[in-house]
């Protein structure tokens, strides 16, 4: 009896290490089954290099919420873009959204700079003041060359 207790107790622990990873890269990649309450703001931007859907949107560092769709325009060849903000950040209408990278090897994020403007985004507004994200490959190529463009 104590070889098939054994194998029990052994099964169970791996089960409860299984359900503990599950948990935790939930929490690492912000995965969250309820679901918070959030809304849609959108923008357009020339380039989303490195931006996909989920990444990370901060206002002064902090994440706020994240990319909720991407999708080409047609018309335009900007990438329309679509953020879900987490309900009670208000944002003023007079903010910009400018794509950031996280260092000279991290990856890129969403950055939401405040305005002063007493009024604020509704959901489902549009962000006009875009800055696209800048790529290192050709600043480096401009500094090689000399350029001052």
């Amino acid at each position: 009896m104590s070889e098939h207790t054994t194998e029990v107790l052994v099964g169970a622990g791996v089960l409860a290490a299984a359900i503990a990873f599950v948990v935790y890269a939930g929490q690492v990649s912000g995965f969250s089954g309820g679901g918070s309450a959030t809304y849609p703001l959108e923008a357009s931007f020339r380039s989303l290099e490195g931006v996909s859907v989920g990444t990370d949107v901060r206002l002064a560092g902090v994440k706020v919420g994240s990319v909720a769709d991407v999708t080409l325009n047609a018309e335009t060849y900007r990438a329309d873009t679509t953020v879900a903000l987490n309900t009670g950040i208000e944002i003023p209408d007079d903010s910009a959204i400018i794509i950031s990278s996280e260092g000279l090897l991290g990856g890129n994020f969403v950055e939401i700079v405040p305005g002063g403007s007493p009024f604020f985004f509704e959901p489902g507004d549009r962000i006009e003041d875009t800055q696209g994200a800048v790529s290192l490959v050709s600043l480096l190529l401009k500094f090689v060359s000399g350029s001052s463009e």
